[in-house]
C-alpha cells in the first residue's frame, strides 16, 4: 500500500481525540498556564467545596455527548469543578486526612506516565518500568531494616499492600490456602490488629473469604497503642477455642491519632507462637528517611511484611502505595499464575506473578523523581518540619464535633472529627510541605471562634 497516513481508506484519525502535534502543544501550555492560576486561586481562597451542587448536578445534565465541545472549553470547565467542588488537599491549611499535597517532582512523573502510559504487569513490555519500580522497593526496604535480598512491590494504596500481607500470611500459613481457601485450615483463621487500626482491615478479611469476624480488634492501654497483655489473652483465648491464629498486625501510625504501637513487642509475640509479622506503617513508614526520628520505628526491621504510603508522608500524588516483603518468594507462591499471552514469564520479576494487581499504571517513576530530587535528606526535613508544626487543639471551647463543623463551615481551613480510645477527638495533621506559621496561626484563631 502507498500514500501518505491521510490516504488511508480508513480516514485520518479523530482529531478531537488525537490532535496534530502543534494544537496538542498549545493546548498542554494552556492548561499548563490554567493549572498555575487554579493553584494561585486555590492556595489563597476556600479549604472547602463551595460549589452548588444542584446546580452542578443541572449542568451535567447539558452534556449529552451529542454535541461536540473545544477542549479549551472543557478544560476550563473542569478546572472550575475541581477548584470550587472539592476539599482541597494541596490548600496549606488542609489540616485533616493524612494526604499531604504532593511534591512537584511526583507531579511531573504523573505527566510522564500519562504521556507514555505504560502497562507494568509484565518485564516483557516494560522492562526500564519494571526495574526502576523494583531498585525503589529494594532501597526503600533498605532504609527500612529489612535484610539483603528484601522485596516487594507498588500498590494502589495500604488497603491493597494491606491486603496482600492477609494473603502472604495465609499462604504461608497452610499451603493448601492457595488452592482451598479457608477450607484448608482446622478451625476458623483470626489475625490481629488494634481496635484503633485502619478499617480496611475488616474489609480485607471479607474479601480474603475468611471473614470480617476473623479480624480481631485489640483492646489499647489507654494511650492508643495495642496493649500486649490483651494480644496476648486474645491468641490464648483463640487456640483454646480451637482457632487457628496466623497474623499479627502492628500500627505504625494509627488513623485516628498517629499512635505507634509497641512494634518489638508485637514482634516477640509474633514470633513466639510462629505467626506472620506485618507493620502498618502507611502513614508512620516514611519517617525511616529521618535520621532524627527513625528511631521511633524499631522493631519495624523485625517485620516479614510492611505497608507504607508513598502518598502519604512521602508526599507523592495519590495512590501510590508501598508492600514490603522479607521473603520475596512469598509473593510469588501466593500470586503465581500461568498466562501463555503474556510476553514474559519470569517468576520472580514479572509483577502480574506477583502482584493483586494485573494491568496497572506506572507508579513508582513518583517517588524515584522524589528522592532523586531531594534525597532522603530532602525528605527527613519534610518530615521534620511538620513535627514541629504539630499543633495541639483547644480543648475548652465546645465539644469536638461542634468545633469541627465550625471550622470546616468558615472555608479557613479544614480539620476532621475522630474517635480516640472511645471519644471524639479533634484530629489535625500538618501534612503540607508550604505551611506556614501564618496557616497555623489562622488555624487556631479559628478553632478558638465561638
Amino acid at each position: 500500500m502507498t500514500g501518505t497516513r491521510g490516504d488511508s481508506p480508513s480516514g485520518p484519525p479523530n482529531a478531537a481525540l488525537f490532535p496534530a502535534r502543534a494544537e496538542r502543544r498549545r493546548i498542554e501550555d494552556y492548561l499548563t498556564q490554567a493549572l498555575a492560576l487554579a493553584d494561585e486561586r486555590v492556595c489563597a481562597g476556600s479549604a472547602t467545596p463551595t460549589l452548588d451542587m444542584e446546580a452542578f448536578r443541572r449542568e451535567l445534565e447539558s452534556f449529552d455527548f451529542g454535541t461536540p465541545r473545544p477542549l479549551t472549553e472543557l478544560l476550563d470547565w473542569s478546572i472550575g469543578m475541581l477548584e470550587h467542588g472539592l476539599t482541597h488537599l494541596t490548600h496549606p491549611r488542609y489540616f485533616g486526612l493524612f494526604n499531604p499535597a504532593p511534591t512537584f517532582p511526583a507531579q511531573c512523573a504523573d505527566r510522564l506516565v500519562a504521556a507514555f502510559n505504560p502497562q507494568v504487569a509484565s518485564s516483557g513490555t516494560s522492562p526500564a518500568a519494571v526495574a526502576l519500580e523494583a531498585y525503589v522497593i529494594r532501597r526503600v526496604a533498605e532504609r527500612a531494616g529489612f535484610p539483603a535480598g528484601a522485596g516487594g512491590h507498588f500498590t494502589s494504596g495500604g488497603s491493597e499492600a494491606n491486603g496482600t500481607a492477609l494473603l502472604c500470611a495465609l499462604t504461608r500459613a497452610h499451603p493448601g490456602f492457595a488452592v482451598d481457601g479457608a477450607r484448608a485450615f482446622a478451625g476458623q483463621p483470626v489475625f490481629y490488629v488494634s481496635r484503633e487500626c485502619h478499617r480496611s482491615w475488616v474489609k480485607i478479611a471479607h474479601q480474603a473469604g475468611i471473614g470480617r469476624s476473623s479480624a480481631r480488634l485489640v483492646a489499647t492501654d489507654g494511650l492508643g497503642r495495642l496493649s500486649l497483655d490483651a494480644l496476648n489473652r486474645a491468641i490464648a483465648e483463640d487456640l483454646a477455642a480451637g482457632c487457628v491464629p496466623f497474623m499479627v498486625v502492628a500500627c505504625a501510625g494509627t488513623t485516628s491519632a498517629g499512635m505507634l504501637d509497641p512494634l518489638g513487642g508485637c514482634a516477640d509475640i509474633a514470633a513466639q507462637h510462629r505467626l506472620w509479622y506485618h507493620v502498618d506503617a502507611a502513614w508512620g513508614g516514611a519517617v525511616i528517611a529521618s535520621d532524627r526520628l527513625r528511631g521511633v520505628l524499631t522493631g519495624l526491621e523485625r517485620a516479614d511484611s510492611a505497608t507504607i504510603d508513598a502518598h502519604k508522608w512521602f508526599a507523592t500524588t495519590m495512590g501510590c502505595g508501598m508492600f514490603l516483603v522479607r521473603v520475596p518468594a512469598t509473593l510469588t507462591a501466593t500470586f503465581q499464575v500461568s498466562a501463555s499471552y503474556m510476553q514474559s514469564h519470569e517468576r520472580s520479576l514479572d509483577p502480574y506473578m506477583n502482584t493483586l494487581q494485573w494491568s496497572r499504571r506506572f507508579l513508582g517513576l513518583r517517588l524515584f523523581l522524589s528522592l532523586a530530587t531531594a534525597g532522603w535528606a530532602g525528605h527527613a526535613a519534610h518530615i521534620e518540619r511538620a513535627v514541629a508544626l504539630t499543633v495541639v487543639p483547644p480543648a475548652a471551647h465546645g465539644d469536638p464535633r461542634t468545633v469541627v463543623a465550625r471550622v470546616v463551615a468558615s472555608g479557613r481551613a479544614w480539620v476532621a472529627l475522630a474517635r480516640f480510645e472511645e471519644r471524639d477527638v479533634i484530629r489535625i495533621c500538618v501534612t503540607h510541605g508550604e505551611t506556614s506559621d501564618a496557616d497555623l496561626a489562622i488555624l487556631v484563631e479559628t478553632l478558638n471562634r465561638r
